[in-house]
C-alpha cells in the first residue's frame, strides 16, 4: 500500500468527517447569533442565511452520527456522509461569513477522503427483529400522535399547523412537556393521555433496544476485546500472533511507530493487555476465522514470535495461505527450527539466540573495542 493510500485512509475519512461534524455545530451557532463581517450578505437573501444558520447545527449533529456509522464500515453511512458533506459545504456558503470558510473546507476535503474509501464501508445495517420492531414502533407512534394532534388541532391551545403538531409529538413522547400546548376539550385530553402512554413507552422500549449494543461494547472493550467496528477500521496495520518474551519488547518499538494488533488465545492475558490500552482480539492465531477479523489481508506485516516454534509455524502457515503477498517475519526459539519457519512461509526467519551468541562471542573476543550495535545492524541487513 502506498504512502498517499495510507494517508487517505479509513481513519482519516473519520476524522475529517468528525471535524466537518463539529465545524458545522459551531458555525450554525455562532450564525444563529447574527455575527458581524458578512462579506456575502448583499448576495444572499435574509431568509436563507438565517435558515442555513438554524439548519447547520443540524447538519453537523448528523454528521457526527454519520462518523460513528463510518466507524462500524456502514455503508448507508458512506451515502448520508457524502449527502451531509455536500449540504454542509453549501450551508457555509449560504452563511456568507469569514467563519463560514472553514466549514467549507474541511467539508470539500472531507468529501474525497470518504469518497476514494468506499470498498472499506461494506457492511449492511444488521438491525435485529427486537430493533426493528423499536424502531417501527417509534414511528408509527409519532405519526400516531402528530396526525391525531393535527386532526384535533381546533381543539388544543397552541396547535395551529403541522408543524405544531409534530413538536407536540415529540415533546410529549420525550416527557419533556413544556405546558405551551395544552387541552382544551374532554377529547382532547384523552387523546392526550393515549398520546403520553404510547409516546413514551414506545420512546423508552426504542433507547433500550437501541443502546444495548453500544453498553454490550463498552463492556467488551473492558474485558479487553475489540469491537468488531475497531476491527473493521484495521488497516495497514501489524499482526502480532501470540504472546511470548519477545512481544512485550516488540509491542514497545511498534508503540510509536505503527498501529498494532497482538492475537492471544488466552481471555485473560487479553484483558490485561486491554487494560494498557493494547489492540487484542483473543483467538487461535492459527485460526483462519479469526486472521480474517483481524483483516489480515489489510496488514503491513505479520510477526510471530512465541516461545513455541511449532505453533508459530501453524501461525504462520495459515497468514500465508490467507495472505500471499503480506511481509511475514518470524522468531525461532530453537535454531534447528529456522529452516521449517522459512518452508512454513516466513519472509524473514530471526534466531535470538544465535544472535545474542554471536554478539557475546565478538564482545568477548574483541574487548571494549568491539562495537555490538554496528554488529547488531549488519546481522539484521544480512537476515
Amino acid at each position: 500500500m502506498s504512502r498517499g493510500d495510507r494517508f487517505i485512509g479509513v481513519q482519516a475519512a473519520v476524522g475529517l468527517t468528525l471535524l466537518a461534524g463539529a465545524l458545522s455545530m459551531v458555525t450554525g451557532i455562532v450564525h444563529m447569533s447574527a455575527p458581524v463581517g458578512r462579506p456575502l450578505v448583499p448576495f444572499v437573501p435574509p431568509v436563507a442565511r438565517a435558515t442555513a444558520g438554524f439548519t447547520g447545527t443540524l447538519t453537523g449533529f448528523l454528521l457526527l452520527g454519520s462518523a460513528l456509522g463510518l466507524r462500524r464500515g456502514l455503508r448507508a453511512a458512506w451515502y448520508s456522509t457524502l449527502c451531509l458533506l455536500v449540504v454542509s459545504a453549501g450551508q457555509g456558503l449560504v452563511q456568507a461569513s469569514e467563519t463560514s470558510i472553514p466549514l467549507v473546507v474541511m467539508s470539500l476535503l472531507a468529501l474525497p477522503a470518504v469518497a476514494l474509501n468506499r470498498r472499506r464501508f461494506d457492511r449492511s445495517i444488521d438491525l435485529s427483529a427486537t430493533q426493528l420492531a423499536a424502531v417501527l414502533a417509534l414511528s408509527g407512534s409519532q405519526v400516531y400522535i402528530a396526525a391525531g394532534a393535527y386532526a384535533l388541532r381546533e381543539e388544543f391551545n397552541g396547535i395551529e399547523t403541522l408543524v405544531d403538531a409534530i413538536y407536540f409529538a415529540i415533546v410529549t413522547s420525550s416527557t419533556v412537556g413544556y405546558g405551551d400546548i395544552t387541552p382544551q376539550t374532554a377529547m382532547a385530553r384523552l387523546f392526550g393521555v393515549s398520546a403520553l402512554v404510547v409516546g413514551t413507552a414506545s420512546f423508552a422500549i426504542a433507547l433500550g433496544v437501541l443502546l444495548t449494543p453500544a453498553i454490550e461494547a463498552r463492556l467488551v472493550k473492558a474485558l479487553g476485546k475489540m469491537t468488531q467496528s475497531e476491527l473493521d477500521l484495521l488497516d495497514d496495520h501489524i499482526l502480532v500472533l501470540g504472546h511470548g518474551d519477545l512481544t512485550e519488547s516488540i509491542m514497545q518499538e511498534l508503540q510509536d511507530k505503527a498501529s498494532f494488533l497482538v492475537v492471544v488465545p488466552d481471555g485473560d492475558l487479553a484483558r490485561r493487555l486491554g487494560e494498557r490500552d493494547i489492540n487484542t482480539l483473543t483467538g487461535d492465531t492459527s485460526d483462519e476465522a479469526t486472521l480474517q477479523r483481524a483483516h489480515i489481508e489489510d496488514a503491513r506485516a505479520v510477526v510471530a514470535a512465541t516461545n513455541d516454534d511449532g505453533t508459530d509455524a501453524l501461525a504462520v502457515l495459515t497468514a500465508r495461505q490467507l495472505a500471499p503477498d503480506v511481509h511475514i517475519v518470524a522468531a525461532a526459539t530453537h535454531r534447528e527450527n529456522v529452516d521449517k519457519l522459512r518452508r512454513a512461509g516466513a519472509d524473514t526467519v530471526i534466531s535470538p539466540a544465535s544472535i545474542g551468541g554471536h554478539l557475546l562471542v565478538e564482545s568477548a573476543l574483541g574487548g571494549r573495542d568491539v562495537d555490538t550495535e554496528a554488529i547488531a545492524d549488519r546481522l539484521l541487513d544480512e537476515i
